[in-house]
């Protein structure tokens, strides 16, 4: 392990928030805010220019928001290894499924805490989703039961998995982390990540975000 720091950058048209998160992340010192962007567009541009690792992405942006700034981001092959967390209000965020559909990693509250801001940006640089908390699984089951214009996944997606990927893959749904998988099922936590790499491999998820968005459209789990 290098002492390589991630790189962040952060994109809110709110100055004020920018500047919070920026003392609160350069605090730490593993993590380093490499670039601002107060619209979507900019977000883009600068992801791009400044390499960063993760973006800590506001929704309600101008000229361009931050849903559709992730849905560039995630779709270029050049930025594959770039991670968007967003960050959301918790009000009116029916955009919080379409977030993740998008390519997002995970997203939490503009209310979190300091230490819960700095582990949710670990979680999404090391390629988990931050899904645990209860909040975002009520919110994730809340949107999914609702109708949507996306076409769900069909249940064919998930057949070939084996029994245990499919027993993984619920888990994970669930809102269990490796460790806790692995302590379920008595095997190792890299066994379980192994199995949570080879559901995503055959779902065609990008990350746990949409393996646990497919695994609930699927029917593999009721919200």
């Amino acid at each position: 392990m290098t002492n390589q720091k991630t790189r962040v950058l952060l994109a809110d048209d709110q100055a004020l928030i920018r500047a919070g998160f920026r003392v609160l992340i350069d605090s730490a010192p593993d993590l380093e805010v490499v670039g601002e962007a107060g619209t979507g567009r900019q977000a883009v541009d600068q992801v791009r220019s400044l390499r960063a690792d993760v973006v800590v992405m506001d929704i309600r942006m101008p000229d361009l928001d931050g849903l559709e700034a992730t849905r560039m981001i995630c779709a270029d092959d050049d930025l594959a290894g770039v991670k968007v967390l967003v960050v959301t209000t918790f009000e009116i965020d029916e955009y919080v499924l379409a977030a993740l559909r998008a390519g997002a990693s995970g997203f939490v509250g503009k209310g979190v805490e300091a230490d819960e801001l700095l582990t949710a940006i670990r979680t999404v640089a090391s390629g988990d989703a931050l899904l645990s908390p209860r909040a975002t699984r009520g919110l994730i089951t809340e949107f999914l039961a609702r109708p949507s214009s996306v076409s769900p996944p069909t249940p064919e997606q998930f057949s070939a998995l084996t029994e245990r990927e499919r027993e993984v893959a619920t888990l994970v749904a669930l809102g269990l982390s490796n460790d806790e998988i692995a302590e379920r099922l008595f095997v190792s936590p890299l066994t379980a990540k192994t199995h949570v790499n080879r559901a995503m491999t055959k779902v065609g998820a990008r990350d746990r975000a949409q393996l646990v968005v497919a695994a609930y459209q699927s029917g593999l789990v009721s919200p």
